[in-house]
């Protein structure tokens, strides 16, 4: 039988420099362009032999992972979750002037008339919180979350806001959250990432900055996935090429590798290494995660998912989020960019929540029902929320708002059927128990078991955190 990698006699012996030329074979195109490539920048890789072994956190957690439903675009927390009276009472007149006081909107004429809620709320569940009729799903497992009316930010545009969301700073390429918590407490996945990334309907404005690993080791950024075909693209083998040959040709490139490793000591190399064994199991695993098959027809319905052909977008994520999880990764987050409503907010509003609502809701019920709900934190929200003054020449839209907007949290350990937090009547200004961002993440790595202050990376002499110098924790949002 004829070799697949062609005899050259320039290459004697053989160099790895020429073996990684001729074998352009099956995971080689995948772990050198997706997986390899973020390896080779990993200046603090590992020898470990599993360069995501858990690690032990600081104290006991609450929650073992986490799922972020991130709704990119900002949704409208005044027509979903923060309804207020007294600003449809005021709709259509100018807002006082004391409201306005050192405000500064994003697009708007500060002084542009209110706008009040597009949408009727009612109360539900034993709790009785108001939850727009817009979300019927949500409004069922209302006694289940955990809202937060009272989240700001300092950022007032989308893409540095979505980066101080995921990051903690405005500044482009620092570690996400994400990549913080699998540096932290590693991931018991050895077959697929430990942080995985699903994106639908438009992205996000942030780009790939919302999961990156910044200046912590790349091995702990996020990786995109795809929900069809090959999860990453070119994972299958070319044609022509079987798994015995492709087997055969790893094999020997790790040889080559540990030679070069016990030679130079450089832990890239054990970097690259683990890349290549990683990309080759996800040939099994890959496939595997997203044939939905095994999942039965009730499941798909409760995610409103056709069973016969479960089509790609953000219901589909919300079921691979659990199939995820149930693989050992550590954190998995969607990112829906499609809630930006400058304009048209009523007929947008109904599109994007007929596009969220149920599988939300279904992806909390099924956790529960499968006995993760209670270590698995899963929060929903975006990068800020939308101006109570109205925008757009069909007076239909909202501005950006960074003073106040809504965040809902379930399972590990927060608090259920509860409300943290309040603003104004007209929802412009926080008035009791103000989030901000840093709080937010202080709390969220504790209940993962992560003191925020002891999280550290050395980074251009500093030791550096997700938090800053800031971040204090939210008792009341802890059950």
């Amino acid at each position: 039988m004829k070799s697949p990698i062609p005899h050259s006699p320039a290459a004697s012996p053989v160099s790895r420099r020429w073996f990684l030329e001729q074998c352009g074979v099956g995971v080689g195109s995948l772990a050198l362009g997706a997986l390899a490539a973020r390896d080779n920048a990993a200046y603090g890789a590992t020898t470990n032999e599993h360069p995501l072994a858990v690690q032990p956190p600081h104290y006991a957690p609450r929650a073992k992972r986490v799922i972020y439903l991130f709704q990119a675009g900002a949704p409208s927390h005044l027509d979903l979750y923060d309804y207020k009276a007294e600003l449809a009472d005021w709709s259509g007149k100018k807002p006082p002037a004391e409201l306005l006081e050192g405000y500064r909107a994003a697009f708007i004429k500060p002084d542009s008339a209110l706008l009040g809620p597009k949408y009727e709320f009612s109360r539900h569940g034993e709790s009785g919180i108001e939850i727009s009729n817009l979300l019927p799903y949500t409004a069922s497992i209302v006694d289940k979350l955990c809202i937060v009316r009272s989240v700001s930010t300092t950022a007032v545009n989308h893409a540095p806001a979505q980066i101080l969301m995921n990051t903690g700073t405005q500044i482009f390429g620092r570690p996400s959250f994400g990549a913080w918590s699998l540096y932290g407490l590693g991931s018991e996945a050895t077959d697929l990432p430990g942080y995985v990334v699903l994106s639908s309907a438009n992205g996000t404005s942030g780009g790939a900055s919302n999961w990156g690993s910044g200046f912590l080791p790349t091995r702990f950024g996020g990786v995109p996935l795809r929900s069809s075909g090959d999860p990453i693209l070119y994972l299958s083998n070319p044609k022509g090429v079987d798994a015995r040959t492709q087997r055969a040709s790893l094999d020997t490139l790790k040889r080559l590798n540990e030679q070069e490793l016990a030679r130079m000591g450089d832990p890239q190399i054990q970097a690259r290494i683990n890349a290549y064994e990683l990309a080759y199991r996800m040939q099994t695993s890959g496939p595997e995660l997203v044939d939905l098959t095994g999942e039965s027809e009730s499941t798909l319905k409760m995610y409103g998912l056709d069973p016969q052909q479960p089509k790609p977008g953000y219901a589909k994520n919300c079921l691979l989020a659990r199939r995820l999880i149930e693989r050992g990764v550590r954190f998995v987050q969607l990112f829906h960019e499609a809630w930006d409503h400058h304009g048209g907010l009523k007929a947008g509003l109904a599109r994007r929540c007929g596009e969220t609502d149920q599988a939300s809701a279904a992806l909390v019920t099924d956790l529960e029902r499968r006995g993760l709900l209670e270590d698995t934190i899963v929060i929903w929200g975006g990068e800020f929320g939308r101006t109570p003054m109205v925008q757009g020449g069909g007076a239909d839209g909202r501005d950006h708002h960074n003073r106040a907007f809504t965040m809902w949290f379930a399972g590990g350990g927060v608090k259920s059927g509860h409300v943290h937090g309040e603003t104004d009547p007209f929802g412009f200004n926080v008035v009791r128990d103000e989030v901000p961002v840093a709080d937010l993440h202080a709390t969220l790595l504790h209940l993962l078991g992560m003191d925020h202050k002891k999280l550290t990376f050395r980074s251009s002499g500093l030791d550096m955190r997700l938090t800053g110098v800031q971040g204090e924790l939210v008792p009341g949002i802890i059950a």
